[in-house]
């Protein structure tokens, strides 16, 4: 959901963030203080308050970012989340500091006659994930969606068009901080624990990363992205935990020399490649 995230604005506006882990963080976060700190421990008041906390914080830094453009605005959503990340640090009596926040318990959703595990939270995150790509398939395909491929392939022209570039790029600014935290959100309750690192410069990297491996643009570009560093890191952690760093490191290299554009793309092409072969027709 976070990689889904970032592709609206990354793959779809034309928006490269280095800190758009911030909302994931502040979701999490907020999810976790409003537990741990305040006692509210209903599912249906805790997720909406991380959810609500991540479009206030991604409607105000918009304001701030969406005033520059290029290697500014990637350096000033870096700027941003590292802000953040500090905050994390240094408000200890809140936040945990840097030991973060432990003990965050599972969901309670008022249901009595369920009985909670980790299945039943795998069938919820499935949910909610389903729910964020059919919402995000709705919003691309729609004329706002189509809008926002506009001003990413030539921002002059649709101005020239009469379409109000900023406030379409802003709107899909603060979209992506609420499927972000969102995603940080339901990463809380999933882990137990949140620490400084989640609003840092490692996970924005990270997906970031994740969304130019899938595909960015493309739908499910980050679904496969996230797929395949999730399997890549597994096995590296079975076989050579300690070289995880440097066979992603191998392996960006190799896309970006070879696979540009993302895997996705490429699978698409293959697909419509043995289509053809059977059919004659590339639909």
């Amino acid at each position: 959901i976070l990689a889904m995230s970032l592709n609206l604005i990354f793959g779809y506006a034309g928006l490269v963030s280095l800190g758009h882990a911030a909302y994931f963080g502040v979701g999490a976060y907020t999810t976790g203080i409003l537990i741990l700190r305040f006692g509210i421990k209903s599912f249906w008041l805790a997720a909406p308050g991380g959810v609500l906390m991540s479009v206030v914080f991604a409607a105000l830094f918009g304001l701030i970012a969406l005033r520059l453009s290029g290697v500014y605005f990637l350096m000033i959503t870096f700027a941003l989340g590292e802000l953040l990340f500090s905050a994390a640090w240094k408000w200890r009596s809140m936040t945990g500091g840097d030991d973060g926040l432990w003990g965050i318990p599972a969901p309670e959703l008022g249901l009595s006659w369920l009985s909670w595990n980790r299945i039943c939270f795998y069938y919820l995150a499935f949910l909610v994930l389903v729910i964020s790509f059919l919402a995000l398939y709705r919003i691309i395909n729609s004329p706002f969606g189509r809008t926002l491929i506009g001003i990413r392939e030539n921002e002059t022209r649709m101005r020239s068009l009469g379409y109000n570039s900023w406030a379409f790029k802003y709107l899909a600014f603060v979209l992506a901080g609420l499927f972000a935290g969102l995603a940080g959100v339901l990463f809380a309750y999933f882990r137990g624990f949140v620490s400084p690192s989640n609003l840092g410069i490692e996970t924005s990297g990270l997906v970031l990363f994740i969304v130019i491996t899938g595909g960015s643009g493309t739908l499910c570009g980050p679904l496969i992205g996230t797929l395949f560093i999730l399997l890549l890191e597994h096995f590296s952690s079975i076989y050579f935990p300690e070289r995880w760093p440097l066979l992603l490191g191998f392996v960006f290299i190799a896309i970006a020399t070879y696979l540009q554009g993302g895997i996705g793309i490429y699978l698409v092409r293959l697909w419509d490649r043995l289509r053809y072969r059977h059919t004659g027709v590339i639909c």
